[in-house]
């Protein structure tokens, strides 16, 4: 058996971001100095304080961005620009109102490539693929409802079966849990939980929520305020399938606590914290 590093499936090099040009040549940074490597298949959380940089971070790995200095790699190709390999969900679930929960979750397959060409002679196999993702996340039955007659959990569900509709082998989350209920979002982490556990494409979360984090990932990152850059990686070394109970134990209140307390002491110190 070869010894040999496995290529990191994600790999930020050195990256760094100002916004235009007139800001770096201030050397005003959105985000700086990001190393990081990510294997096949892991999920990673991305926590800190609002305005640290986690979405402008989300925006350099979906291609959406391009760095001012460094380099990043994802599935050993570099990114020049967006990628056809990722899903995105968010915070809003910007359902079309005009659409069933169906057409809705079919979209991607309308508009990009190589799927686009195809719809129309594979409709009725993507159609049954997205029957399929509905019913992994408690939504057979509503195919063929409007978001109007979802509740926002529901449409958050939706939301996410639309980024996955196309088999990306990477999933990207922007506070996609943030504005519902904590009992419906607990649901939903679950809901994540077994999509991933089931096709284990690589997810980078990006959220508020530090129980959320510490649930759900492989290894949590800890950004540090504006210019934002990795101060804390926080391996979460418990059990997996994790079930609710699970955020009960001293266990994952400890890991919750050491995490806010990093986050506490950027906020006091208005400094990062070191690893």
């Amino acid at each position: 058996m070869s010894d040999a590093p496995t290529r990191a499936f994600i790999d930020f090099s050195d990256v760094w971001l100002a916004y235009n040009e007139a800001l770096l040549a201030q050397g005003q940074f959105a985000v700086e100095a990001i190393d990081l490597k990510v294997q096949q298949g892991e999920f990673i959380a991305i926590v800190g304080p609002s305005g640290c940089g986690k979405s402008t971070f989300m925006k350099l790995a979906t291609g959406l961005k391009r760095p001012s200095r460094g380099r990043i790699e994802i599935d050993g190709a570099p990114v020049t620009g967006p990628l056809k390999i990722s899903g995105m969900a968010f915070q809003a679930p910007s359902l079309l109102p005009w659409r069933t929960t169906l057409d809705n979750v079919l979209l991607p397959l309308e508009i990009v490539e190589p799927h686009r060409s195809q719809f129309r002679s594979k409709k009725a196999e993507y159609a049954e693929r997205a029957r399929g993702l509905l019913r992994q996340v408690g939504l057979g039955g509503y195919e063929d409802k409007f978001p109007w007659q979802l509740s926002g959990g529901m449409q958050q569900r939706a939301s996410i079966c639309r980024a996955l509709i196309h088999e990306p082998k990477m999933l990207l989350l922007d506070e996609p849990f943030g504005a519902l209920d904590a009992f419906t979002r607990e649901e939903l982490w679950c809901t994540l939980r077994d999509l991933w556990e089931v096709q284990r494409f690589n997810v980078i979360l990006v959220t508020h929520d530090l129980r959320e984090s510490v649930f759900l990932a492989d290894t949590v990152y800890v950004m540090s305020k504006s210019p934002g850059r990795f101060v804390v990686r926080r391996e979460i070394d418990l059990p997996r399938p994790r079930e609710l109970d699970i955020t009960y134990t001293p266990e994952f209140t400890g890991i919750v606590h050491e995490l806010r307390g990093h986050i506490g002491a950027m906020r006091k110190e208005g400094v990062g914290v070191p690893q």
